[in-house]
């Protein structure tokens, strides 16, 4: 376009001395650019600005304390869990339980957690989607030092949000994830009694010797190459036969939680109406049809189902189709007498933006997902071609609206997760994506580009890694600093 109105002001020009023409017209040019740019800027700006007044109110900035504090303690050990009846298979836990203690707190109330490290090497807990106080955060040397064996460290927060969330170490989360150490905490507010029943499903799958053993080797080359360690056993709470038994007419609430290292489920409700609520703990705009959703490493959804009244008598199979097996995650069944089905409206969130405009926004940071093999012929994970040692922080300012693209520049699965932050997905491969809900992972799939939007609230120093651990360990990590 510049090189056409150059041409034009040459015809039109009265000028004798060609330089002069050139001057005049490279000038005018100078200037019309300058102007363009700096209108495409304000545009830029004012649209921005836009999209954080349209996210105002979306979500609370500050704890909305009620004076409870509720005091817990977990205690991280060498355990052993009957996963095949008849087997014991030796693991870590919290409290000596797969999954570790469920516990429940009401929105307001303050969590204090007492956390004893008994294992053989050191260890945090992160506590993922709820977001904390930065110093609270368990990022080894980033928010806190790793608790050594045998010490303790205070947990002390108020979560800002209810919601399905769920904890786990920020240490050699490879193995220490896979040997299993998770729990779940559940931010209860005015809707959970509503439902006949609130049950929480812990997805997670384990890789085992034919001695029922967990397979000792961890973060290998066949892990690091593909989507990192993929088990060949799938539990739900522990289970290979978890069971929900319900009654016909029955509301319930069901929190799915994936606390695999590198698995993903694509989820089926065997026939069931089931329908999201809620993704990532946090309550979505509409509620959407959830067969079929995608549950990547840390992701969690909550689904609200009715149980058909006429249903006395059935199994519905809830599935994972995600790779071209099937696999039953567990079963809903159903028996007794029929209830009365629970009145109320779907609990959502009306506040969350539309952002769909936001396509169009300007980026401010740009994330390329690839790998590199060094002279040792180990694979490292990088983001923007560097290793987490490297450094690659990019900083944010609190309350404004950024846009990030991960470009996916390898042929693996990457749930890319950012602590402290919410944000909502706008496009995929530079197509709008129609999600009406925040998230707080993201699956970024096989050389796929993926924007998000976000307003962070929450100052500090924040961890953005893939929720893959295997990818994770091998450095494909980096910090967000919100000021």
């Amino acid at each position: 376009m510049v090189y056409i109105v150059y041409m034009e002001m040459k015809k039109g020009a009265v000028f004798k001395n060609r330089k002069v023409i050139d001057v005049v017209c490279v000038t005018g040019i100078l200037l019309l650019a300058f102007l363009l740019l700096s209108g495409d800027m304000r545009t830029t700006s004012s649209a921005k600005i836009a999209f954080a007044d349209e996210f105002a109110g979306a979500y609370s900035e500050l704890s909305e304390r009620n004076g409870t504090i509720r005091e817990v303690d977990i205690i991280a050990d060498e355990s052993v869990i009957e996963i095949f009846e008849g087997h014991l298979t030796a693991v870590w836990a919290y409290n000596g339980t797969i999954p570790g203690p469920e516990i429940r707190i009401q929105k307001g109330d303050t969590l204090r957690i007492h956390f004893t490290n008994n294992l053989s090497q050191e260890s945090t807990l992160h506590f993922h989607g709820i977001r904390v106080p930065n110093t609270m955060d368990g990022v080894p040397d980033i928010t806190q030092k790793p608790v050594q064996v045998g010490d303790s460290f205070v947990y002390t927060f108020t979560p800002k949000d209810a919601g399905t969330f769920w904890f786990h170490p920020h240490k050699n989360t490879s193995e220490q994830l896979e040997r299993g150490l998770y729990g779940t905490i559940i931010v209860e507010d005015e809707h959970t009694g509503r439902y006949s029943q609130d049950a929480v499903w812990v997805v997670d799958d384990w890789l085992l010797e034919e001695t029922y053993q967990i397979n000792p080797h961890f973060v290998t080359q066949h892990d690091l190459t593909h989507d990192g360690r993929w088990g060949n056993v799938i539990t739900v709470n522990g289970s290979i036969e978890e069971i929900l038994s319900v009654y016909p007419g029955e509301r319930i609430r069901l929190r799915l939680i994936n606390v695999s290292n590198g698995r993903v489920y694509s989820l089926h409700f065997g026939g069931l109406p089931a329908y999201g609520i809620a993704v990532d703990g946090m309550y979505v705009k509409e509620v959407f049809d959830a067969d079929g959703f995608v549950l990547a490493p840390g992701n969690r959804i909550d689904v609200d189902i009715t149980v058909p009244k006429d249903a006395d008598g059935r199994s519905f199979a809830i599935q994972d189709r995600f790779t071209r097996y099937v696999n039953t995650l567990g079963s809903i069944v159903v028996a007794g007498e029929e209830k009365e089905t629970p009145q109320f409206s779907y609990p959502t969130n009306p506040k969350i933006p539309d952002w769909s405009d936001a396509i169009h926004a300007s980026v401010d940071a740009e994330y390329l997902l690839d790998a590199r093999q060094t002279a040792a012929g180990d694979i490292e994970w990088m983001m923007n071609g560097r290793v987490f040692t490297e450094g690659n922080s990019i900083m944010l300012r609190h309350g404004e609206f950024n846009k990030i693209r991960f470009i996916n520049k390898s042929f693996r699965l990457h749930p890319m997760h950012l602590h402290g932050q919410f944000f909502k997905v706008i496009s995929r491969n530079g197509q709008p994506v129609n999600e009406h809900y925040f998230r707080d992972t993201v699956l970024v799939g096989s050389e796929e580009t993926v924007d998000i939007g976000l307003v962070p609230l929450d100052r500090g120093t924040w961890m953005n890694h893939c929720h893959t651990t295997e990818h994770a360990d091998a450095s494909m990590m980096t910090s967000v600093i919100v000021q």
